[in-house]
């Protein structure tokens, strides 16, 4: 794709005015970083906030077509307990295909309107292939209605609660994983407590035209400096999150990819969903390769594609996602090794510029991830 194809978000001249150095990335010109640099947004955002475009992700409603709960038919197709939500609750999930491989994963919300609703975010590189799965899958008995009109922004760190409940002080008291409609400077928003950097923060899905000046009044705060994918990259690995199409993907079941937690207790002994049989046998008696933690030792990090070889040499497994973890202060990654390699404190190998390097199989997340979870 040319740069003349590239989509962009409604916060593009925002990022070259401010100095975005723009590359393409799933279709649009987006910003890796900022003049701040990689570093300085990802330690930025660990101390205060950082904001996000995240407009580039796709967003859209489903409803049923005969007035029954939309939930409960897409559960066929995702194998998180999706019916019990509550209007303003959501759910990470996945999405599975007929063989229980990932298409990928995303953000499922109960709306309070429209009524009998969900709101689902999905990656951006996945928007349209997920679409046509939901629409070919569950034929005429969902709708579903991409809302091409909305921005989505993200703000994320310790700073964030501070920074929007200045405009509305009522997300202070919003809990991780919920959702509601909120009036931000005049606009109605939906605002959830979420994000993928495994800070406290939200995301809040604003209209096109109102995104770019929505932005700005944020970064009237000087606790809020724009980051780029760069940042948003070290910052999720950090947390031990995956990303699509490289953590997992379409051969790759939930629990290689070491996500049982997005399976429902109650779903998982039964199975009722795409590919159920496989990982219902997984979860019974194992799997012979699973995603890690690895942690290289010295300063070269491991990046995705390395080799991961055993103490005898025998490469046993690839690195997906890799790089210097700023916050961790050493390089951190992830990959998958055979069941047997995958203990803490399991010895192991990278191939790294043809030299063998030695490293760690180590818990996720790297660093503490401080989302902010109701008292129980």
């Amino acid at each position: 794709m040319s740069v003349d194809e590239l989509l962009t978000t409604p916060l593009y001249d925002l990022h070259v005015e401010s100095g975005g150095k723009m590359v393409p990335f799933a279709g649009y010109s987006m910003p890796v970083q900022y003049p701040l640099g990689i570093m300085k947004e990802h330690l930025h955002t660990r101390e205060k906030a950082g904001l996000f475009d995240v407009s580039h992700m796709g967003q859209a409603y489903i409803r049923s077509t005969d007035g029954s709960d939309p939930a409960k038919i897409i559960e066929e197709l995702m194998p998180s307990a999706l019916a019990v939500l509550k209007p303003g609750k959501m759910r990470y999930s996945v999405l599975l295909n007929d063989a229980g491989g990932i298409e990928d994963d995303l953000m499922i919300t109960r709306t309070f309107e429209p009524e009998g609703s969900l709101y689902v975010v999905v990656n951006a590189a996945c928007k349209e292939k997920d679409y046509q799965i939901l629409e070919e899958k569950l034929g005429g008995r969902i709708t579903l209605e991409p809302l091409e009109d909305r921005a989505l922004i993200a703000l994320q760190g310790p700073k964030a609660e501070s920074v929007l409940s200045a405009l509305a002080p009522e997300v202070a008291d919003m809990s991780f994983m919920e959702a509601t409609m909120v009036t931000l400077e005049g606009v109605v928003c939906w605002v959830s407590r979420s994000g993928y950097t495994g800070e406290d923060g939200y995301e809040i899905s604003v209209p096109a035209d109102e995104a770019d000046a929505f932005a700005r009044r944020l970064l009237m705060n000087d606790d809020v400096e724009l980051i780029g994918l760069g940042a948003r990259d070290s910052l999720r690995l950090e947390a031990g999150l995956c990303l699509s199409g490289h953590d997992f993907d379409a051969s790759t079941s939930p629990v290689e990819a070491n996500i049982i937690f997005a399976l429902g207790k109650k779903r998982r002994e039964i199975g009722d969903f795409a590919g159920g049989d496989r990982i219902l046998a997984e979860l019974a008696s194992g799997v012979e390769k699973v995603r890690v933690g690895i942690v290289p030792a010295g300063r070269a990090p491991a990046r995705e594609g390395t080799d991961i070889a055993d103490s005898d040499g025998n490469i046993i497994g690839k690195i997906t996602s890799g790089g210097f973890g700023p916050t961790y202060g050493a390089p951190v990654s992830m990959g998958f090794v055979p069941a047997a390699f995958a203990e803490n404190g399991t010895e192991l190998n990278l191939m790294i510029r043809g030299k063998a390097h030695s490293a760690t199989v180590t818990a996720t997340p790297f660093v503490p991830q401080r989302y902010k979870r109701k008292q129980v």
